[in-house]
């Protein structure tokens, strides 16, 4: 087996990629894509990935046995599962059920978790402050919502499509970080137990650990600041 080239930073939807690999023991060379610098933005990376988002991969094993690029984590995530066939449903009703909480994901949690994360942590911290109570509010209530459904979901089953999965592996970068978010889940006690039980694999420890060392609070890197939240330029990094 040939190793995958991942170019990735370590970000909830970084987590993603390296949790399925780690998860389904694929080998992969790391690329980092530092995105306070603007790696987002060079020629190479985006030949490969033209929205200019990490993460993406190349597989040099690719249907027919020619090399492919896939970008959009949700997408590796279902050519991870198709290729190797694990984690993406046994059966037709299984794969309804993972694909349409994986898009859950990518469409809601992800978006507006991001969001909350921006207006709540981020955006104060711009020069001048931006302090925006209604966007404040509509994201962190959004995702407050978007938690109570999930657990709801968990109610009667240990994982969000009945067996583990790549939407538990989606899902899941994203709901830990629920403090940032500014949540309560106290009273989610389903997600909870799930937030601990998917946190106590070894596939997901590895895979947050992945990069970790490049992690930093760009709250006080102006520079990096410019670069992903300029508002004249294409938006950057995830």
């Amino acid at each position: 087996m040939h190793a995958i080239d991942l170019y990735y930073w370590p970000t909830p939807n970084g987590w993603k990629i390296t949790i399925a690999l780690a998860e389904l023991g694929v080998p992969y060379n790391l690329h980092p894509i530092n995105i306070g610098q603007g790696d987002q933005f060079d020629p190479d990376f985006l030949r490969i990935a033209p929205n200019n988002r990490i993460p993406a991969i190349v597989d040099p094993e690719g249907p027919g046995g020619q090399p492919v690029s896939i970008f959009e984590s949700g997408a590796i995530l279902l050519y991870l599962a198709r290729k190797f066939g694990r984690f993406g449903g046994r059966s037709e009703l299984e794969r309804i059920e993972v694909e349409q909480w994986l898009m859950w994901q990518v469409g809601g949690v992800g978006p507006m978790a991001g969001q909350a994360h921006h207006f709540l942590t981020y955006a104060p911290a711009l020069e001048p402050p931006e302090e925006i109570p209604y966007a404040k509010d509509r994201y962190r209530n959004e995702v407050a919502r978007l938690y109570g459904v999930l657990n709801n979901r968990l109610t009667d089953r240990d994982f969000v499509a009945g067996t583990y999965s790549i939407a538990d592996m989606a899902i899941w970068p994203w709901a830990k970080l629920w403090k940032g978010q500014e949540q309560d889940i106290t009273g989610y006690s389903h997600m909870q137990d799930w937030l601990e039980r998917v946190g106590n694999r070894p596939a997901v420890i590895t895979g947050c650990e992945v990069g970790a060392e490049f992690r930093a609070d760009i709250r006080s890197d102006k520079e990096a600041q410019k670069i992903l939240f300029q508002r004249t330029a294409d938006t950057a990094g995830n």
